[in-house]
């Protein structure tokens, strides 16, 4: 199955971070697509938060997913990711489950789509690079839709830069 993952950091050297979990991720699926790094303001975080680097993947993973989360939470572990963390904080990794081909799923360990992927211009102008014909269940239109919708209605920056 295709699954698109986000990611994200605001804490240290973030290009870094950003390269070192491409290549963590190839070594799951060597053929792994990535979109180019987008510059975003940090939305919903405290005051004064640094901002991110964000980026969006697409992978295919033949497991299972709450297997490919897990596998996922030991990495940002490794990468210097707190295991108890108050929401929002500021992190050196951070890996999302965006989708999973047209899975919808909703358990106490994950829910796919992400929740809230639709409302984050920093998720979604990223994925638009790598898949913007995209449908991804209980979402309006296409991932590219999306993103000119969101661009639209304005918020937090989003600029790319490589």
């Amino acid at each position: 199955m295709r699954v698109g993952i986000g990611l994200g950091s605001n804490v240290g050297d973030r290009s870094n971070e950003l390269a070192r979990a491409r290549g963590w991720l190839k070594s799951l699926d060597p053929a792994a697509k990535f979109s180019s790094e987008y510059e975003t303001e940090p939305v919903g975080c405290a005051s004064g938060a640094p901002g991110f680097r964000n980026q969006a993947a697409e992978i295919c993973w033949g497991g299972s997913l709450v297997n490919l989360l897990q596998l996922m939470q030991d990495y940002e572990r490794r990468r210097g990711r707190k295991a108890v963390r108050g929401v929002n904080e500021p992190r050196t990794l951070d890996l999302d489950i965006l989708y999973a081909d047209d899975f919808r799923i909703r358990s106490t360990k994950l829910e796919i789509p992400h929740p809230r992927m639709a409302e984050r211009r920093f998720v979604m102008e990223p994925l638009a690079e790598i898949c913007p014909e995209r449908k991804i269940p209980g979402l309006p239109g296409t991932v590219g839709e999306i993103v000119r919708w969101l661009n639209a209605k304005g918020g937090a920056a989003c600029r790319r830069i490589v």
